[in-house]
This record gives structure tokens, sequence and C-alpha cells, in this order.
């Protein structure tokens, strides 16, 4: 790219006065950037006529980096243009653009444009700041920077409130927090509200920011010291927005105020019958969360809607309510592999769920299907609905095609056309695209009511289905948009479109006609003159005597060196290059005058009408927006049904084959059989985890998947490394998630009950550079998952307590797990490498243990070390070795060092053995045994009478039998007493 863009960014370097002392002293004087996150500020500058941006001190670094990979491209203003002046570098407007966007969306940067100040000279010494964006505000770069690009997830942003909850005096829980968040779609111009009440880890919230994809959050500031209750929480908050990848922009406390919402909300709000009297409360209900109206406060201010005419009058509010939708948190979000980063989620579509998943055809559907991965829903109607929706169209291949292939494929992002319509920056192109769109209902119609009549449409409540989602709103929007059609008809030049060029009719207006009429008229004078002059000069037309309008001299002759050398008197010549001599007459030269004129009073004039038509085309938004809604739910049905016509094999008895790149894999998935909250177990058989099973070069083993509640709803997985514990627990929650948003899923059968949520501890990175350790993070979502977790829950701990000593975390493990089983009741999957974890399920009856199964093979005689071999098959019991130093090999680690670590570790457990055998003398242990055995030899004969055995049942006398035991242990407690290994014995036990 240096290369590339290398003799640009000179000359544009050059222009600028390296010694120039006035923009390096403006430069200094600039105000900070925000402490809080990073900032990339740019300038636009202007060279010839030609627009290009700069950067300056640690920004040029950054570009030089980022953009060019080298600090070569690097200069240096004033002192000499040495290395101790300011570093600059200069880009092209279009690399300016693309680095903009991607500073954006993916590094989460906020962006700074300056321009130079109006009336300065070359020099451009001052500059003001024209516009700057954050990662979720772009409403002021969108048109700029994302005209031609599509968002796969809106750019929202949420103001937060903190409050002091209403205390219990009976509770013994940690101090609540009461929540409010206020967030927007500038996008969709939706506004939301949430209240609720919040535990000291703010585990809700965190569910709230991982639903909504929160891209920047508003806070208030705290104090200077820090040390108070409120800024101790508001560190807590940034802790959780930091984790969920949250862009934090602090406020003064003082623009949380509800103090004139009620009369400002209204003013944005579509058809409020509230003007500025008190009655707005009564009207908006969400008014009456007091501490979300705060929030919401703030985000107005911050955003400046009330500031934008466009937005008066366009904007809904919802509340959003948390228990609609399972809780995810960002552990999870990461364990599932559900969303990768940056404007295009699914980048690499094999390796997260929603690139598996991601092959909808417009813009709208992919955004619509990040929503839903996000918000899995917990009711039960709901999730059946969407089901059928894709087993209706798993039958009906054709159908399903057809509506995919000719119609969803023509259909522009019409979120993005309106809101360039409601801002008037929409262009004829805009119109003419909806209008494409606006061609293909009826057809989309046609293709859903073959649908609905089909002979395969037997279930009325099916056929009921399709009109209820999508037939009867296609139909009101297809009725709503025939003027819209029609109005495109009459103004637009539509026989002009295969060209690109996008005009008004010249006979939709009198004036316009009437200038066209002219202009043909000028066109056949210019002709004429063309014929004129090849007849005098003798020669053919176009092909030695050009007619042209340049430029330059606007309509002229061309002739080359050789031809125009015999021009008489009669002809003007007005310029020679290498091309050859431009000529004209005085004729032709008033034709050009008049071209030129009449062309300008013509272009004014349809743009004119052009503003007209858009202005009449923005009437049209609401409609718009009902049917892009409808467009991205159908797109979305369409597309997972697509990827899963394999679904259909257990409904059609079909087998269908995917390929991908360089394998091809048979992926069978069905429709899974969701109940209801707490009202079943999860049953999945030969279940597979959607995204490992297509990677290249790898054959997928499936499992049976079995936790029936209150019998095995809690299960100890061990294994080796590279076992597949991780992946098999994993696939679970990913299963699951899929099966509460309505898709079919990677197994033979599957049987799952609805959950409210999804905590994961599945492994966390150091982040020494914000003082949390690898083992300080996993006990923060251990925490969570403690406090947030129900007897509906999914819950996937993966190695717990690594990061500490072997007894601490062995400790910590076990309390963990003892906890989530006996207390909280919840599905919980948990892989460990402590074995002597598996000992909780001779406590706990609902604890079932798992392993991954370990081929070895027998030594022999000319190889020391077994071989092993990982199966990836999961069977009940207990792995009794983790084979770390196995798996050391298969990973290619030196000879040298796997015979060293074979070495310590025997010389480990010989010292272990030892340091028993030495503790206690050989004769205590004898003498012990022998104790133990005299025990249950006079338990059992006091256990008799009468030569029979007594019954242990419950008419049992219990009292009577202790009294046997106390006596068989009081005559047995001296040899007790003089035995320290048999008392080190019962202290374990």
């Amino acid at each position: 790219m240096a290369q590339m863009y290398g003799k640009e960014r000179d000359a544009e370097q050059d222009s600028i006065d390296n010694t120039d002392p006035g923009f390096i002293s403006f430069f200094n004087k600039l105000p900070a950037k925000s402490p809080n996150t990073g900032t990339l500020r740019l300038f636009s500058r202007i060279n010839a006529g030609d627009t290009f941006y700069a950067a300056y001190g640690p920004d040029a670094t950054f570009v030089a980096q980022n953009v060019f990979h080298t600090n070569s491209v690097l200069k240096y203003l004033g002192v000499g243009g040495r290395a101790a002046g300011l570093a600059s570098v200069s880009l092209k407007t279009s690399v300016a653009h693309a680095l903009l966007r991607d500073a954006l969306t993916t590094k989460q940067l906020r962006i700074e444009i300056w321009a130079p100040e109006p009336g300065q000279g070359k020099k451009q010494a001052k500059f003001k700041l024209e516009k700057e964006a954050s990662p979720g505000n772009l409403q002021a770069v969108e048109d700029l920077l994302f005209v031609n690009s599509d968002f796969e997830s809106a750019p929202i942003v949420m103001a937060i409130k903190l409050a002091s909850a209403p205390i219990d005096p009976l509770s013994s829980q940690a101090r609540l927090r009461s929540i409010g968040a206020a967030f927007a779609d500038t996008a969709g111009r939706e506004l939301g509200m949430s209240e609720f009440i919040d535990n000291d880890l703010f585990s809700n919230l965190e569910s709230l920011i991982i639903q909504l994809s929160v891209k920047e959050a508003i806070i208030p500031t705290g104090t200077a010291s820090g040390t108070t209750d409120r800024d101790i929480d508001l560190n807590k908050l940034k802790a959780v927005l930091d984790r969920c990848g949250v862009v934090v922009t602090e406020r003064k406390p003082s623009e949380f105020s509800v103090k004139n919402l009620a009369h400002d909300l209204p003013r944005l709000l579509k058809e409020s019958a509230v003007s500025s009297s008190s009655d707005a409360s009564a009207t908006i209900p969400q008014l009456s969360m007091s501490v979300a109206s705060a929030a919401l406060s703030a985000l107005l201010l911050y955003l400046s809607l009330l500031n934008d005419p466009t937005s008066h009058g366009m904007y809904t509010i919802r509340t959003h309510d948390l228990s609609q939708f399972m809780k995810l948190d960002a552990s999870a979000l990461r364990a599932l592999n559900l969303v990768g980063s940056g404007p295009k989620m699914g980048s690499n579509q094999n390796t997260t769920l929603f690139g598996i998943l991601n092959k909808c055809k417009t813009a709208q559907g992919s955004r619509l299907l990040g929503t839903w991965l996000k918000q899995p829903l917990v009711n039960l109607h709901e999730i059946h609905k969407r089901q059928n929706l894709v087993e209706i169209f798993c039958n009906d291949m054709n159908t399903r095609r057809t509506l995919q292939d000719e119609f969803l494929k023509a259909m522009p992002d019409l979120s993005r056309i309106c809101k360039r319509l409601l801002k008037s920056v929409a262009s004829l192109e805009d119109v003419v695209r909806v209008y494409q769109a606006v061609l293909k209902l009826p057809g989309m119609i046609e293709a859903l009511e073959g649908i609905q009549n089909s002979d395969a449409m037997e279930d009325d409540m099916l056929s009921s289905l399709i009109v209820d989602v999508y037939l009867k709103a296609l139909k009101e929007a297809n009725s709503s948009l025939e003027k819209y059609g029609e109005m495109v008809e009459q103004t637009l030049d539509l026989d002009q479109l295969d060209g690109h060029n996008y005009v008004i009719k010249p006979d939709y207006d009198p004036k316009l006609q009437e200038l066209a009429e002219r202009l043909a008229q000028v066109r056949d004078g210019l002709d004429e003159e063309h014929g004129k002059a090849g007849e005098d000069l003798g020669l053919e037309l176009d092909k030695k005597l050009h007619l042209e309008n340049s430029q330059v001299y606007g309509y002229c002759f061309r002739l080359t060196k050789n031809d125009a050398k015999n021009l008489s008197k009669h002809y003007i010549e007005l310029g020679t290059n290498k091309t050859g001599v431009y000529f004209t007459t005085k004729s032709l030269k008033q034709y050009a005058e008049d071209f030129k004129e009449i062309s300008v009073v013509y272009a004014r004039t349809q743009s004119g009408l052009v503003k007209q038509v858009i202005e009449i085309a923005a009437t049209y938004v609401p409609v718009l927006e009902m049917l892009n809604n409808i467009l991205a739910h159908l797109d979305v049905t369409l597309r997972l049904v697509k990827y899963f016509d394999f679904g259909a094999t257990m409904l059609m008895g079909n087998v269908f084959h995917l390929s991908f790149a360089h394998v091809s894999v048979t992926a069978e998935y069905v429709k899974p059989n969701v109940t209801g909250k707490g009202s079943g177990s999860l049953v999945l058989k030969q279940a597979r985890h959607p995204c490992l099973e297509v990677q290249d070069g790898i054959t997928f083993i499936a499992n049976d998947v079995e936790m029936i509640k209150d019998k095995s709803e809690f299960q100890i997985i061990t294994g080796p490394n590279m076992g597949g514990k991780s992946t098999y627990i994993r696939q679970i929650g990913v299963i699951a998630l899929m099966a509460q948003i309505g898709c079919f899923v990677p197994c033979d059968e599957a049987q799952l009950p609805v959950f409210d949520s999804i905590l994961c501890r599945v492994g966390a990175g150091d982040s020494q550079l914000k003082g949390v350790s690898t083992f300080m993070a996993e006990m923060l979502e251990t925490a969570t998952i403690l406090r947030s977790a129900t007897k509906d829950s999914l819950v996937i701990i993966d190695e717990l307590g690594r990061g500490t000593s072997t007894y601490d975390g062995f400790g910590l493990a076990w309390a963990i797990s003892e906890h989530i089983a006996s207390q909280i009741h919840a599905f919980c999957l948990f892989a460990t490498h402590f074995h002597e974890l598996t000992n909780l399920d001779q406590q706990i009856s609902h604890v079932k243990n798992l392993h991954v199964v370990a081929h070895i093979s027998e030594l022999d005689k000319t190889n020391h070390d077994p071989d092993i071999t990982l199966l990836y098959k999961v069977e009940p019991g207990i792995s009794d070795q983790s084979l770390g130093i196995y798996v050391a090999q298969l990973a290619n680690f030196p000879e040298d060092v796997v015979k060293l670590a074979r070495k310590n570790a025997q010389e480990l457990e010989d010292s272990n053995e030892e340091q028993l055998k030495n503790k206690f003398a050989q004769e205590f242990i004898d003498s012990g045994i022998a104790t133990i055995q005299a025990f249950f030899k006079d338990w059992s004969s006091e256990a008799k009478h009468d030569g029979e055995d007594i019954i242990m049942d419950n008419d049992t006398n219990s009292d009577s039998q202790l009294e046997e035991l106390r006596k068989c242990i009081d005559s047995l407690k001296p040899s007790i007493q003089n035995n320290p290994w048999l008392q080190s014995i019962l202290t374990t036990l």
C-alpha cells in the first residue's frame, strides 16, 4: 500500500509547509482526547483543489503502522524536518475513509475529522471540528463513510443510571442496585428503556448488553477519590462494560436528569398525542420508570436528537423486558462462538455460529439473524412458531428457491434507504431501487400463496401461520405501494436505467419539457455544423473530424495535427495538445454556449423536481419500514431452511449433502422437541458441534447426551487433554441456543427444555494490563454463575481452578460443584482434571460421571512409551489419569523434554508414596487394619439374634442399633487411641 499511494502522498505532504509554526502552534493547543477510550484525529486538507487527509503526532504513527505498516512514511514538521518535530502522514480520501470505518467498527475508536476554517490561504493553519463519531453514534459520518457499506449489526448506544434498590431487612443477600438503562438504534429510529434490580456483579445488566449488542455506554462520571459506594459501583460497572467490549463515555451527572424529558420526548415520537403538557407520563408508560428516564435524558442529550429536525416525529419507543429472552453473559458469547468481531461478524463463515447460519440474501436479514442469536426465546409458543415456519419451507423446495433467488436477492436494504429519504440525502437511484423492490411484491405473494394452498399444507394451523406472519403484511404493503410504483413510472425515465442514468422524464414538467426541446434543437444545430465542416474539409465524420464536448473548450472540433495543417481562416483554432488540434466556428461556438447555458438551467430544474420526487417517496417510509421487517424475517427463515435442507431428512426420508471447500459433510439436522421451562430433560442422540463438523480435514465423532432432571442433571466429565471434553460441553450449549431461536439442530434426535440462561466459565486470558489475572477472571465469571443461575439454567464450566495451587483449586471446584448441584439444581456440565471431584456422585444422587475415551497401547520390549489414541467418545464412568505427557507427545514435544517430564512425574509419585510410608510405621498400619477387621466382625455378630439377620427396614429399632454400635466402638477405643494411622483415617472420614 505504501508503494501504491507513495507518489500521491509525497505530493500532498510537500504541499504542507514543514516550517509553518502556525499549524504546529494550533495543533499543540487542541483539547485533550478522551482518557477513557482511544480517539483518532484526521485533518481534511486541500491541495490544488483536491482533498486529502493528514494525521499528526501519535495519530500519524498509528496510521503509519496500521495502514502503511512502516514508519518510513512519516515526515516531520518544524525543526528542519527532523524526527524531533511533529510527525505527519497523508492519506488519499478513499484510504482515509477505509481507515475511519475500521477504526469505528473493528478497533472501537472514536474519530474526529477537522476541516480548515473558511477564508484561509494555502497554509491552512487553523481548523474546526467538522465531524465526530463513536462506535455507538455514527450519525455524523454515516453518509460519508458507510454509503456503500451494510452493517450486520446496528450500532446501539446505551445510557446507564445506577440507584439504590429498596432494602429488604429480612434478606441476607448483598446490597442490590436499581438499574435504569435507555438505548437508541439511530439506524432503525428506535428508543428503548429497561429498569430492573441487579446484584453487585451487574449480571442482569451484562445480559441486557449482550442481548442488544451495545457498542457504547454513557455513564455518569465519578468523583476524584473513587472511594464512595457510588464510585465503587461505577468501577465495577466499567469492568462489566470492558468485559463486553463496550466503549465507555462519561458524562456529567447533571445530564442524568428528567427535568425536561416529558416535554422533549413527545417531539421525537411518531404520532404522539402528547404535547408539552404534563400528560406525557400518562400516554407514554415508559416515563413511569424514573431511573431509566434519567438515563434516557442523558442519551438524548448525547445524541443531539432534539437538534435534528429529521428525527422529530420519527422514533418509536419500547420497553425491553429481560425475562422475554434467554440470558447470556460475555463468557457464553465467546464460549459458544456465536459471533465474530467487527462490522462483518461472520467474516470466516465456518468458525462462528453466525457465519454458519448467515446465508442471507439481504443486509436486513443478516442483522436480524445477529439479533436472534443474542436473544433466544423463552416463550414456548414463539419457539414452536419459528420451528413450524422452518418446517413449512422444508417441504417446498421449489418455492423456497424461487423466493430466495428471484425475489430476496433483488431486495435492497430498505432501512438504510428510508433513513436517507428522511434526511433528504437520497438520490433517484434510491427511489428506483425501492421501485424495483415494489415490482417483486406480487410475485412473492403469489409464491407464498402457492405454499399456503399446496396439497402438502394439510394442517390449517400451518396455513394460517403463513398468512399471519407474511401474507397479510405483504398484501398490505403491496396495496400501499401501488401509488409509489405509479409515481415512479410517471416521473422517471425508466428507459435510461440500463445505462445507469437516473433522470426525470422531460414530459413530467412543462418547463423541463421546453428545456429538453431547446436542447434537442441545439444538438441538431451541432450535428448540422459537424456535417458542414466535414463537407468543407472533405473529411469523414467521426473517423477524421471529431465533434467533442471538451471540458476546457466546450463543444468543438478536433483533428490530428497532420489533418489540421490546411485549415482555412474560416476556422478558429482553440489549442493543440498531443491528441490533436481543437478548433471551432462562429456558429459552432454559439451553439456550444447555448448548450452550456440551457444544460445548466435544465439540471437546476431537474434537481428541483428530484427533490420533490424524494419528498413524495419519503411519505412511504412507514410502509417501507414495515416491509423491511417482513423481508428480514422471511430471509432469515429461508436461509435457515436452505442450510437446513438436510432437516427434511427426518421429514421426507432423504439425505442432503453440503459441500464445503475441501470436504463434503452429510449434515443431518432435525427439528428438536422443545418442552416447557423446568418441565423436561435434555436428551440428544448423536449430537455434533455445528461449527467444528464443517472444518476442513475433520471427521466429527458424534455423542449421545442424557441429562435427566433430578437424576443426572449435573455431569462431571474427565479425561485427557485434547480428548474432546470442551467440544462436548460447548456443543450442548450451542444446540440449546439453536433450539431456542427456532432452528433445527445437529442431532439425530433432540429433546430439550427451555433454559432461562446459558452461563459459561470456559477459560479466561490474562488481562494483566487491566490488573486482572487468569484466576481472578475465572473467579469473577464463576461468581456471576453462582449469583445468576437458577434451576432452569444451563451451566457450562471447563477446567475451573487451574490458576492457583492444586489444593486451593480442588477445594474451590468441589465447593462450587456441590453448591450448584445441591442448592441451585441447574443443568450443569463440569469438565475437570481434578479426578477427586468424581467422588461427588457418592454424596449427591443426581451427579453423574462421564469420561472421554482414550485407547492406550500395551507396552512392548522395543517401545517404553505406550501409544495413545484419542477416540473422542464420551462414556459413563471415570477417567483415572490425565495422560498429559502422552498428549505432549502428540504435540511433537522434543523427546528429551518428554523423557524429563516422565522422570519428574515418576519421582514426585514415588516421593508421595515414600512420605506416606515414612509418616506411619508399618506396625501401626498392620495393627490398624486388624482393628478395623475386628470392628466389622463384632458389629456383624451383634446384628444377629437367634441366628436370624435383622431386616433393615423402616420398622427396625434404630435406637437399639445405635446402642449396639456404640458398644462395639467403646470396646475398641484403646486400640484406636494408641494407633496414629487409624486416627488419621477416622479424621479423614
